[in-house]
């Protein structure tokens, strides 16, 4: 007996009759043109058959081939076995190919076809309703089905790939290869996977308790990368559609393409730079390798820019920059001062953009906004066999319950630094503390395995910033600390105080809290609980 999974598959196909339905009508005309010069028959819907028939093209519209209308306002137009038919059924197969005739079936060699724009449905912030209205069903039916049949058709659903079919077409006398088939298929899988993966998140974040059995994941590749975070792994960053300022939806102005690590640097710099008001305050930070080695709030950018690489230049060279405001000229000439990887910003000037053009490497990404830092999206890292899924860390300071654990409370200037510090552990990698002054870091220690570790290389790191600029102490001293995690021993408290530390910023909830807190009363130093920690690994 002869089953379709026993066929063999054909080499070369001839395109005799091809669907085209589309959202996205740019360059269709163009390529359904060409298409129909080589005697191509076109079948189309609706908006697309209207786009071509205006263009000039000989189009049958699908009523015709099903013999039924469009319904429930389009909802139901290519849902029949004339044109499902005619995508799966396997042409050397006796029993298919009699049954093709018997029912009247034409066979369908080509698929050109997008999806509903739900992903810009979603961003536009469309309400619920509309949104449920851009989920497309006939168009993934199509795609999995023709997909499916690579044996014998051709699934376009990227209108990158149009010319590249047209040239195949053109080298093989109106045939496609089986490799070209096969690949356009995997392609067609993959943009399914991620249309459902967007769908199913957005209905998920609809949801108060939505039910986590599945997680999907999906998005569009933005841009190759020449490596991943060394040259011996590949990689490629891609965008989810979400409607979020950063790097992923940011414009590049200038400079050379950027890296995985420049991605994930910038991206770590942005979120940071973005927990402080632009309304309230200017800010910058200052990245390396993740995590922030300055971040200072000022009277502008230049004066908070200047702050933050006080705290340490030596790390500053070929970092990150990330601004709260737009970039303007003075803030573009101090940091075109030293070598600097990526700039990004709200915005820039004119004259801002023309001075960072003088670096021609510097890249220079504008992003028209901030993201929200109380943002809960998800947040995805792989394992072997599996990955982790957890919300974004939301949690900002002005949504604490800050708790003076004390006998002495804070100064006004003490709680000012404390509140900036624990902004800034947000968002360095554990074991962190972040010694802070004057609405400054002085002094960062990051991603160690013992938080006294932290605390001590910080002050050393201080040290030698207020060495290089001629300061006859270190700049912790008159600091406030702020710690991502509870002091599980006195130990981290007292290496902060030795560093100069007069306030305390922490979450709480050691077993030992009451040796910590005697400490800090013979200290004479304050220190405030949050109730919450700020882990980031």
């Amino acid at each position: 007996m002869v089953t379709p999974s026993s066929v063999p598959l054909p080499d070369r196909v001839a395109v005799r009759r091809a669907l085209v339905s589309v959202s996205d009508k740019t360059g269709v005309a163009e390529f359904a043109g060409e298409l129909a010069k080589r005697g191509v028959d076109i079948l189309s819907t609706g908006g697309t058959a209207k786009t071509l028939s205006d263009a000039g093209i000989k189009v049958t519209d699908v009523a015709e081939v099903t013999g039924f209308p469009e319904v429930l306002g389009g909802r139901v137009k290519t849902l029949h076995p004339m044109i499902h038919g005619g995508l799966l059924g396997v042409r050397n197969d006796p029993q298919h190919a009699a049954q093709l005739v018997e029912h009247g079936i034409e066979s369908i060699d080509l698929l050109v076809i997008d999806l509903y724009p739900f992903e810009k449905t979603v961003a536009s912030g469309a309400a619920f309703r509309e949104t449920i209205e851009q989920i497309d069903i006939g168009g993934p039916a199509m795609i999995r089905a023709a997909a499916k049949n690579h044996a014998f058709v051709a699934v376009l659903v990227d209108p990158a790939d149009y010319s590249a079919v047209l040239d195949e077409m053109s080298a093989g006398d109106g045939t496609l290869p089986i490799a070209m088939r096969k690949r356009l298929a995997a392609k067609a899988y993959a943009r399914t996977a991620a249309y459902d993966a967007a769908i199913s998140t957005w209905f998920a974040g609809e949801e108060e308790q939505p039910d986590k059995t599945w997680f999907s994941l999906g998005g569009r590749l933005i841009s190759e990368m020449r490596y991943g975070e060394n040259p011996h792994q590949k990689a490629g960053f891609y965008g989810t559609g979400m409607p979020r300022p950063g790097v992923a939806t940011a414009r590049q102005v200038q400079g050379k393409a950027l890296s995985y690590n420049n991605i994930n640097d910038t991206d770590a710099a942005y979120e940071l730079v973005a927990e402080f008001d632009p309304e309230r305050t200017a800010a910058v930070a200052i990245i390396k390798h993740a995590n922030p080695c300055g971040v200072a709030e000022g009277d502008g950018l230049v004066d908070a820019y200047r702050k933050a690489l006080a705290c340490d230049p030596v790390s500053a060279f070929g970092g990150i920059v990330a601004l709260n405001r737009e970039l303007d000229a003075e803030a573009a000439t101090a940091i075109t001062e030293i070598f600097t990887e990526v700039i990004i910003a709200p915005g820039a000037t004119d004259e801002a953009i023309e001075i960072v053009a003088a670096k021609k490497n510097l890249r220079l990404l504008l992003t028209d906004g901030l993201p929200d830092p109380r943002f809960a999206g998800p947040m995805v890292r792989s394992v072997a066999g599996g990955f982790l899924v957890q919300d974004r860390d939301g949690s900002v300071v002005e949504d604490c319950e800050l708790t003076v654990a004390t006998a002495r409370a804070p100064s006004e200037q003490e709680w000012a630094d404390l509140k900036f510090a624990w902004r800034v552990a947000k968002h360095v990698k554990s074991n962190a503390i972040v010694y802070v002054k004057d609405g400054a870091t002085v002094g960062v220690g990051a991603g160690q395995m013992s938080r006294v570790d932290s605390a001590r290389i910080a002050a050393r790191k201080s040290a030698d910033a207020a060495e290089a600029a001629g300061v006859p102490e270190p700049l912790t001293r008159g600091s406030v600390v702020a710690s991502d995690a509870f002091f599980p021993f006195a130990d981290g408290l007292m290496a902060a105080v030795d560093a100069g530390a007069t306030a305390v910023i922490q979450p709480g909830g050691s077993m030992r809290d009451d040796e910590v807190i005697k400490a800090a009363d013979e200290a004479g130093i304050a220190m405030v609980f949050t109730g919450v920690r700020h882990f980031r690994h």
